[in-house]
């Protein structure tokens, strides 16, 4: 039983030794986001623990859709290899509320280091007190910095 449990232990302590992770940030006149989470080497590289925010000043934008929190399930889609990482988070407003939802998307690639750097586009589509039937769409974009480890 004992070298069971040895054996569960090692096994469970390996991907942490074999695991890295990324932290993205932006921050200008409208747009502040992070992004972080742990990444495993090697088949694809998944990512664990995936977390983020994103708070939009733009009073334009539905109160509700100007801060959102990011988890695992709301990464739709992540790509980081030597040279580029990349991501799309993409999270939709709450049941009993008119459709709407945040998408942000970073593009980057490897710079000095484990820097990355590139830009970043947000946007936000909001069916609440439209008329029109046809909803409304913001769209914001701007710099963005990567480490990567």
């Amino acid at each position: 039983m004992r070298a069971i449990l040895t054996g569960l232990a090692i096994v469970a302590a390996s991907p942490a030794a074999a695991s890295g992770g990324f932290s993205c940030e932006a921050a200008d006149a409208v747009v502040k986001l992070g992004f972080e989470s742990g990444v495993t080497r090697g088949m694809g590289s998944p990512v664990f623990n995936f977390r983020g925010e994103i708070g939009i000043s733009d009073k334009s934008v539905a109160e509700d859709l100007r801060q959102v929190s990011f988890e695992g399930p709301h990464l739709a889609q992540y790509w980081l290899d030597g040279e580029e990482l990349r991501l799309v988070a993409y999270r939709e407003r709450g049941e009993g509320a008119p459709h709407g939802y945040v998408e942000v998307t970073v593009r980057t690639k490897a710079g000095e280091e484990a820097e990355y750097s590139g830009q970043y586009a947000v946007t936000v589509f909001d069916m609440g007190g439209d008329t029109s039937g046809e909803g409304k769409t913001s769209n914001f974009s701007g710099t963005v910095a990567c480490q990567v480890e």
